[in-house]
């Protein structure tokens, strides 16, 4: 039997076959305890305030309030780990832009919930292993632990704890799970992210700037808007004429680095600038 504390769910949705629909798929999940439904968007605020759950399915388009203005009227960082469900693929960004753990599109398969479920879960797990942390710490009189700050050292083994240890990809329809210490490095791909594993690439459901915060910092590191790699992917450095700076990874890839993180990615592969 585990001893994890239940996954309590708030379902928000004006249409009953809807909230009915994700009720019975939450229902096959172990450890799942829904601790309410809401109709409009009014109420979803006050169930969130009032049950306080750990995860929401919340509909976009609702009487009252929509999904992303319940996100507002609650404030992002109070919000729970959030899957938006939606008709139109086009509120995805939207919703991403409220730091959503993933959207579901109406009307969606079984594959695609537990997909999205099974990302809002790691969430979740990762949230409450800092939680309970931050009491140990409180306990034995110490402060809590600060984010942690980039260094030029490498990361002592097991020294991403806390962090993603793999990441949920969907490919044709299968679910798969990716080690972090697989992954080459990560390119945008339009509101996306792209992994790049041993020549393979996986598309995933979340903005660059959402993954890179739970990538462990010690061991990737962001060299452009659009590039994130893995420091011990990089093989050299290389200075083009007009002063660009490009990384070569062992792979034989050539990435682009930005000016404003090239004395950042220097410090990290321990070394002055070029």
């Amino acid at each position: 039997m585990s001893d994890r504390p239940p996954l309590r769910v708030l379902i928000v949705d004006d249409e009953p076959l809807a909230r009915h629909r994700i009720e019975d798929l939450l229902r096959a999940e172990p450890g799942v305890v829904i601790v309410g439904t809401s109709e409009d968007g009014v109420e979803a605020v006050e169930h969130i305030r009032s049950l306080r759950p750990d995860l929401v399915f919340l509909d976009v388009q609702m009487p009252g309030l929509t999904g992303l203005e319940v996100v507002a009227r609650i404030g992002p960082e109070k919000m729970p780990a959030t899957i938006f469900v939606t008709a139109f693929d086009a509120h995805a960004l939207a919703a991403f832009d409220v730091a959503a753990v993933d959207y579901l599109v109406k009307p969606f398969d079984d594959e695609r919930f537990a997909q999205a479920f099974r990302r809002a879960q790691e969430r979740v797990r990762m949230k409450q292993v800092e939680r309970a942390t931050r009491r140990l710490l409180s306990v034995l009189g110490e402060a809590p632990p600060e984010a942690p700050a980039p260094s030029a050292e490498p990361a002592p083994a097991g020294a991403s704890a806390g962090y993603a240890q793999r990441i949920t990809v969907d490919t044709r329809g299968q679910v798969r799970f990716v080690p972090v210490e697989a992954i080459d490095y990560v390119t945008a791909s339009g509101p996306y992210a792209e992994l790049h594993v041993g020549g393979q690439a996986h598309l995933i459901r979340e903005r660059m700037h959402v993954l890179e915060r739970r990538l462990d910092p010690r061991r990737f590191v962001r060299i452009h808007r659009s590039a994130i790699v893995q420091l011990d992917r990089v093989e050299s450095l290389r200075q083009r004429p007009g002063g660009e700076l490009t990384v070569r990874l062992r792979g034989g890839e050539e990435l682009m680095v930005s000016r404003s993180r090239r004395r950042l990615l220097e410090l990290r592969l321990g070394r002055g600038s070029l």
